[in-house]
């Protein structure tokens, strides 16, 4: 089996569901409710995806597969993503800045597979940790099921990327780095690292140019809600 095809079938399959509106990290409200202004970029993720399949590929069993399965996951993503900010609410000015930033990787003429993974990679790989350690039950049950699917997107969309021989462009660096900096642009210097600026911004660059992050192996441990304490409006749904 290729590695496209045992990554697709390692998934596990999920359901995003509405939850109520608990109480974010306080310090992280500004950067969250940015980030979650930026849930903008799922969709188009998955019209990179569409673009891509629709050109050469990789002449490797599962690539098809693997592009049309990340699909639907994007699907997943955006509805998930809409539930928040159906019980938290959006500010409007964050919503209308972030369709600049989606208009500028929109517009990059730069290979669509390699767009999405480096947004997955060095962007949403940054956004995702936050949501877990800034934000309510809801907001980091969503973000570990996402990141779940995002591992796989990342390493299958990079599979794709270096199979091609795709380079990664100076630009496109300055434009993750942008689009971190303004979602982090509501937190200022703090002793607490997930406050910090800088530190999320140097987890944005070590992703980018390493491909993995020392400073989020805490992501690693499991921060989902027990099932005593927790309204079932705010639980997970599985299979």
């Amino acid at each position: 089996m290729s590695s496209y095809l045992k990554l697709t079938k390692s998934k596990r399959k999920w359901t995003p569901v509405a939850c109520d509106k608990g109480e974010l990290r306080a310090g992280s409200e500004d950067s969250i409710y940015r980030a979650l202004a930026l849930r903008c970029l799922e969709l188009p993720v998955k019209e990179f995806l569409q673009q891509g399949l629709e050109k050469d590929l990789p002449d490797k069993p599962g690539v098809m597969e693997a592009l049309l399965s990340n699909q639907k996951d994007e699907d997943k993503h955006d509805l998930g993503f809409q539930y928040v900010v159906d019980a938290h609410g959006s500010v409007e000015r964050y919503e209308r800045e972030a369709k600049n930033i989606l208009k500028v990787w929109l517009e990059s003429p730069e290979h669509p597979i390699l767009k999405a993974a480096i947004l997955e990679r060095s962007v949403f790989f940054v956004l995702l940790p936050f949501y877990r350690f800034n934000g309510d039950i809801g907001i980091r049950s969503l973000s570990q099921d996402i990141s779940r699917d995002e591992i796989c997107h990342v390493a299958q969309h990079g599979m794709v990327a270096h199979d091609l021989g795709l380079k990664q462009p100076e630009h496109l660096n300055k434009l993750r780095k942008a689009t971190v900096a303004w979602v982090m642009d509501g937190l200022g210097n703090h002793e607490n690292d997930y406050l910090d600026k800088d530190f999320w911004m140097n987890q944005s660059d070590s992703l980018y140019h390493r491909g993995k992050a020392e400073g989020l192996k805490d992501t690693q441990r499991s921060r989902m809600p027990s099932f005593f304490e927790t309204s079932n409006v705010n639980l997970p749904s599985y299979g």
